[in-house]
């Protein structure tokens, strides 16, 4: 599988979702992840389908895989901050939350002349 493959079957998949298709979308990010396991953006569209079918534990997991691929992103320390609200430690989210934030600020600063 090529990168543009890669990107295709994460496109694919995120249309299945959006198309209520979880299943066939799970099953590609499946082999996405399996195929690129440093895919970020793989790793990611996964938590987040998971995520939205309330699979808590699934997402976890998946946005745990992201964030070890690349812990400064705005994004994934948000999906992580929102499952583990959603999962009732207030704590884990208050801190992934924070972690978005101060990505936020850096890209903020990083816009400024």
């Amino acid at each position: 599988m090529t990168p543009d493959d890669l990107q295709s079957l994460i496109d694919d998949a995120s249309f299945d979702h959006a198309m209520g298709e979880t299943a066939a979308a799970l099953e590609k990010l499946g082999r996405a992840t399996k195929a690129y396991p440093d895919s970020f953006e793989a790793w990611h569209a996964l938590a987040e389908i998971n995520f939205a079918n309330r699979n808590l534990d699934e997402a976890l997991k998946a946005a745990e895989s992201a964030h070890k691929v690349r812990t400064d992103d705005l994004f994934i320390n948000t999906t992580l901050s929102r499952i583990w609200m959603e999962k009732g430690d207030k704590a884990k989210a208050e801190h992934f939350g924070a972690q978005a934030k101060i990505q936020s600020w850096k890209e903020q600063l990083k816009e400024k002349p």
